[in-house]
C-alpha cells in the first residue's frame, strides 16, 4: 500500500493562498480540503481530523462579521431601492422580504467567510500557523 503525501505538506513549498481561501469558505481545512474546518456554527476545530492540521492558532476575531454586513448591505441596499422604484409594494411586505433575505445571507456568509479567513492565515503563515523549518 501506498502512501499518499499531500503537495502541502511539503516544508519547501510556498503555501497557495487562493486555493487555502477557497477551501476554508467550502468549510474545509485549508491544508488538506477534506477535512471540516468548523465544529459548530462558528467554532474552529482545534485540529484537521482528517490531516491532523492545527487549527487552533487562527484570530478570526470580528473580521467574518465585518465581512458579512459589508457583503450583504452592498447587496441587498442595491436590491432594495431597485425593488422599491420598479414595484412600490408596501413597506411590511417589503421590510419582510428584505430582513429575511438579510438574516439568510448574513447566516449563510457569516460561517463561510470564517473559514475563508482562517484559510488565508493559514497560508499567509499568520498568527503562529508558520510551519517548523
Amino acid at each position: 500500500m501506498t502512501s499518499k503525501v499531500h503537495p502541502m505538506s511539503d516544508l519547501s513549498q510556498e503555501r497557495e493562498t487562493w486555493p487555502a481561501v477557497w477551501r476554508g469558505f467550502r468549510c474545509r481545512c485549508p491544508n488538506c480540503g477534506n477535512g471540516p474546518i468548523l465544529r459548530s456554527y462558528l467554532k474552529v476545530r482545534d485540529h484537521c481530523p482528517v490531516c491532523r492540521e492545527e487549527l487552533h492558532h487562527h484570530r478570526a476575531d470580528d473580521g467574518p462579521a465585518y465581512l458579512t454586513i459589508l457583503i450583504v448591505g452592498h447587496i441587498m441596499a442595491p436590491a432594495l431601492l431597485w425593488v422599491f422604484t420598479t414595484w412600490r409594494p408596501e413597506p411590511l411586505i417589503l421590510v419582510t422580504i428584505f430582513l429575511i433575505g438579510c438574516i439568510g445571507l448574513s447566516l449563510y456568509l457569516l460561517p463561510r467567510l470564517k473559514g475563508a479567513i482562517v484559510g488565508f492565515q493559514w497560508a499567509r503563515e499568520m498568527h503562529g500557523f508558520a510551519r517548523d523549518r
